[in-house]
């Protein structure tokens, strides 16, 4: 008996002394090619909202429950789960670099915290996403034991998840978005001179057509005693055919109830109040599609919702104004997240 406990202790003695030479750190890296830009894949793992639209751990769990806080986005945002096959756990980002990294810390502050991260590199036309893990087990003797075998799980899943990135990133609209300047506000309503006025879609015709519309908005201002009160704008509305559908429009102040709400085409009205995203385009109005193709890609990866007709409000006056230094905003009403 006594040889027999003697074996017993000396097995787990050495147990012990192989579990303190296994290492302490465990890491795990995974790594995908998207056909989709950097942009749009940072914006799908910067946010928990739209990482758990591809992350592996949803199907296992269809009906676990995300409770989101902190930030919306980057660092500071949170997500907490409670499932009943995924158990509870909590995330939250910590850094954040656009377009290149994403730093994530697991039960941040107890016993079993650990590290993900996202790396992003650019490749042929595509972008480099690197998925890693990290845990430190410490003086986890059965931690140290089980790191390789959950190693291969974790990698497992990590790669069943970036699969999954794949494919929604590269169903999004593919455009470069990560150089535009965004700003979110709220806007007021103003009061304004409008023209209903149709178009081909190009440039030169829409600018024609502008110029016609703007003429005689001015004069409508002039006979009925307004003031304009900003730079011209353009309401998108929609397209009829091939054509271009939008309301040229200048805003105004001095209306009164006396003040014909329509006359020769002409009517009052007035912009959308509310949340926006307000995009500041510099240069040549021909390159202002490629903008609105952007913010388009923008609110894709973000999974921001339009809340009305988008418009650009002309701040520059284009026979003082060298082309390449043209001001112009560009509005999106968008629908609060």
């Amino acid at each position: 008996m006594q040889k027999i406990l003697y074996g017993v202790v000396g097995s787990v003695i050495l147990l012990v002394l192989i579990g303190f030479a296994l290492p302490r750190v465990h890491s795990v890296e995974v790594t995908t090619e998207i056909d989709a830009q950097q942009a749009t894949v940072f914006a799908l793992v910067n946010d928990f909202r739209r990482f758990t639209l591809w992350a592996p751990w949803t199907d296992t769990d269809p009906n676990a429950r995300f409770i989101y806080s902190g930030n919306s986005r980057g660092a500071g945002a949170t997500v907490t789960w409670d499932g009943t096959i995924l158990g509870s756990g909590t995330q939250t980002i910590m850094e954040s670099r656009p377009f290149e990294y994403v730093g994530i810390v697991m039960s941040p502050g107890e016993p079993s915290e650990a590290k993900s991260w996202f790396r992003l590199e650019p490749g042929v036309g595509t972008t480099l996403v690197h998925w890693g893990f990290q845990a430190d087990y410490g003086l986890n003797i059965v931690g140290r034991y089980f790191a390789s075998m959950l190693g291969g799980v974790v990698a497992r899943d990590y790669e069943a998840g970036l699969a999954n990135l794949k494919q929604l990133a590269e169903s999004l609209p593919s455009a470069d978005f990560s150089d535009l300047e965004i700003e979110h506000l709220v806007v007021e309503p103003m009061d304004i001179a409008y023209l209903p006025t149709t178009s081909r879609p190009e440039p030169a015709a829409i600018s024609e057509a502008m110029g016609k519309a703007y003429f005689q908005i001015l004069n409508f201002i002039d006979e009925h005693d307004l003031q304009d009160a900003g730079a011209p704008l353009s309401i998108t509305r929609t397209f009829s055919g091939s054509a271009l559908v939008f309301d040229a429009a200048i805003p105004v102040r001095g209306v009164t109830d006396e003040t014909p709400k329509e006359d020769g085409g002409v009517k009052l009205g007035s912009t959308y109040g509310g949340l926006v995203i307000r995009i500041r385009h510099t240069g040549s109005y021909r390159d202002l599609a490629s903008t609105h193709r952007k913010i388009t890609a923008y609110l894709a990866a973000l999974g921001i919702k339009r809340n009305g007709d988008p418009w650009e409000s002309y701040v520059s006056d284009p026979g003082k104004t060298p082309e390449k230094d043209l001001l112009t905003y560009v509005y999106y009403p968008i629908r609060q997240t």
